[in-house]
């Protein structure tokens, strides 16, 4: 069974993925900005002897534990923030499942980042499944609790349902159409985030964009998750609509498409970056049906083992950043070429 970043959901063709994570703390620990060393190691132990009673097949794996690549091979897979793998402390835990759609972060802003991930469209079913695990949780330990405000967080931002639902979602129609400007706002205006591909702070790369809800106090997790859901359609009928317009002019979109087919394919040495934006013209040419020669399997693929972290973690060895251009061209033709 392929994880689920390797495989196409609903809506796959404009949602890349969604995700339910729940901000959730301690009642009887000081919150992450007050922890002492001791305070955090023992949070850490207490959510540890919990695992076995959680299910799941979840494991604890504390970050100082991990090597560097393996670090950067979560982030890359949108399992952890790059607050929790860069803080110089090299500190925190995540439980994490074998599937990898369920990571735990533990003592990055809050004592529990309790996250669940899937490919194309379905937070609903998500959410359903995050609650379950949120519940189990709860029974084992003790929320820091209010009656009037709701879950109690680090960042005000997330006080009351300490929920945020999001989806990934890519939008190169909207981009070369001209009317991904138009659609931010109006996304903005129906409170709502719009951000990069790593969340808070990040750029927006390749055409994606993550959307997630902003207000989490005085509104319940069924009308966020409603409203999510509701703007999400809204975004995959503008995007498929954009790409009628493209497609109009066939000879234009084609030949674009096909120029970055033929430098993934041709090319003897290749930067992530690079490789991130000739795949976001080859995925659009993949799922309009102008790429023929390949899957949507082969996609995926070659969307995650062209970044730095899991291109090592496919190839078994560490390398530096000009041999890593090189193994890329390398890996893009091994990929492409599979049976």
């Amino acid at each position: 069974m392929l994880n689920w970043y390797l495989q196409n959901g609903k809506e796959s063709d404009v949602v890349v993925s969604s995700r339910i994570r729940l901000a959730r703390n301690l009642s009887n620990f000081p919150f992450v900005t007050k922890q002492t060393k001791e305070t955090r190691h023992e949070l850490e132990e207490t959510i540890k002897e919990i695992v076995p009673d959680l299910g799941y097949n979840l494991k604890f794996v504390k970050l100082q534990d991990m090597d560097e690549i393996t670090k950067m091979s979560l982030l890359e897979k949108h399992l952890v923030s790059p607050n929790f793998v860069m803080n110089k402390e090299n500190t925190g835990a995540m439980l994490i499942n074998d599937d990898e759609n369920i990571s735990v972060m533990i003592n990055e802003e809050d004592h529990l980042r309790i996250q669940v991930m899937t490919a194309g469209l379905d937070i609903e079913n998500l959410m359903n499944f995050c609650t379950e695990l949120d519940e189990k949780i709860g029974k084992l330990l003790p929320y820091a609790y209010n009656e009037k405000y709701g879950f109690l967080t680090s960042c005000p931002t997330n006080v009351g349902t300490g929920l945020r639902a999001s989806v990934m979602v890519h939008l190169p129609g909207l981009a070369r159409t001209g009317n991904i400007n138009k659609i931010l706002e109006v996304i903005n205006s129906f409170g709502m985030n719009i951000r990069g591909i790593y969340g808070e702070g990040s750029k927006v790369a390749a055409d994606m964009y993550q959307v997630s809800n902003k207000q989490t106090l005085g509104i319940s997790e069924a009308e966020i998750v409603k409203n999510l859901q509701l703007i999400t359609e809204k975004i995959i009928e503008q995007e498929r609509l954009a790409r009628k317009i493209l497609a109009r002019d066939s000879i234009e979109l084609e030949d674009k498409v096909y120029r970055a087919y033929g430098v993934l394919t041709n090319a003897k040495k290749i930067s992530s970056e690079e490789a991130r934006d000739l795949l976001s013209e080859v995925k659009l040419g993949t799922d309009l049906g102008i790429i023929q020669e390949l899957t949507d399997l082969k996609v995926k693929k070659l969307e995650l083992y062209t970044k730095p972290a899991n291109l090592q973690k496919y190839l078994g060895k560490q390398i530096d950043s000009y041999e890593r251009d090189i193994k890329r061209a390398e890996v893009i033709k091994q990929i492409i070429g599979e049976e």
